[in-house]
């Protein structure tokens, strides 16, 4: 299996300096701290969780229900990455997942435990164990 690399520098203090991040051929660009704590332009780390664990998780759901003998449409994962200030810092404390598939065939009960399963087995999230992972799933 291939070994998958970014890297980032940052330049500066916190609130003044800045970064450049670089992700293989997807993305190329600066982080700030507005791009992290407020609306600045640029990504930050929580967004490219959010993008890990969304895509992840769309396609390990669309493999537990196709095993499951079921054909996916359409699967489509949104993720929220929260970012709070604790006592010791910082912390990312929970994320929640909300997927919506299109999967013909299926009744709800048999799609949510595949959607939770899924949820706890899915390579980024058991990478992001120590993290509260919430779910809402919607079968359309």
């Amino acid at each position: 299996m291939p070994v998958r690399s970014a890297e980032a520098e940052w330049k500066g203090n916190l609130l003044e300096g800045s970064g450049h991040m670089k992700m293989g051929n997807s993305y190329d660009g600066p982080f700030t701290f507005k791009s992290r704590m407020e609306d600045g332009p640029g990504t930050n780390p929580e967004e490219l969780i959010a993008a890990a664990h969304s895509g992840c998780y769309s396609m390990a759901l669309s493999a537990g229900l196709t095993k499951a003998g079921f054909a996916p449409k359409r699967v489509h994962t949104k993720a929220s990455v929260h970012l709070d200030k604790v006592p010791e810092g910082f912390s990312i404390m929970a994320i929640d997942l909300a997927t919506e598939a299109e999967v013909p065939g299926i009744d709800n009960a048999k799609f949510q435990e595949i959607a939770e399963a899924t949820k706890k087995g899915c390579p980024v999230s058991r990478a992001l164990a120590g993290t509260k992972i919430n779910l809402q799933a919607k079968l359309v």
